[in-house]
């Protein structure tokens, strides 16, 4: 009965990862207007009914997908290797933030894309939280002279918009990437005459 149980279970997790893969190809390859249920269904080799009774729907999948590279930044913040994690100067690991999350927005950029179009992620503003507490200790660190908190939002948010999605489709990734960190480090680099704390 248990051999039973562990073999459902492994093909679970077989059909939940060979969908998530699926549609990672079919966003890439296509873009995230072309995704649709049936398409990835045939693309993972898997009945349509079984993405409905995993992920709920097409907003599901793509909240799960979302997730994960997120989850992972989240981890790689709080307890993985500086400068990205704990144990470098505020200002390499804000920086090493900001290009993590510059990857994260350019190689998943049909999904954030598709993203934009469904409801809001259920874990949404944990997630957001996540993000506006780390940059806003960062840089209040850094550059205790600025209004941290308002700042970082600023710093964040153009990486969420259209301006992004057309750069990364237009073969401008890299130039996206250069112009994050110039503008991180700009606001990081103090006035002549400031004093810091």
């Amino acid at each position: 009965m248990s051999d039973g149980r562990t073999r459902e279970r492994a093909d679970a997790a077989r059909n939940r990862r060979a969908i998530l893969d699926a549609t990672r190809t079919l966003l890439a390859e296509h873009g995230a207007e072309a995704v649709t249920m049936d398409r990835v269904a045939a693309a993972a080799g898997v009945g349509k009914g079984t993405i409905f009774h995993r992920f709920g729907s097409r907003a599901g999948l793509l909240h799960e997908l979302v997730a994960e590279p997120a989850v992972a930044l989240m981890e790689a913040v709080s307890s993985g290797p500086p400068p990205l994690g704990p144990g470098a100067p505020a200002a390499e690991r804000l920086l090493a933030y900001f290009a993590a999350m510059a990857d994260l927005v350019i190689d998943n950029i049909e999904l954030v894309v598709a993203y934009n179009a469904v409801p809001p992620h259920p874990r949404r503003e944990e997630f957001h939280a996540f993000w506006a507490a780390h940059i806003t200790a960062m840089l209040r660190e850094a550059r205790p002279d600025l209004d941290a908190e308002v700042v970082g939002a600023l710093l964040l948010a153009p990486l969420g918009t259209e301006l992004a999605s057309r750069m990364v489709r237009a073969g401008e990734a890299d130039r996206l990437r250069a112009a994050v960190h110039d503008l991180v480090a700009s606001v990081l680099r103090a006035p002549q005459g400031a004093t810091g704390t």
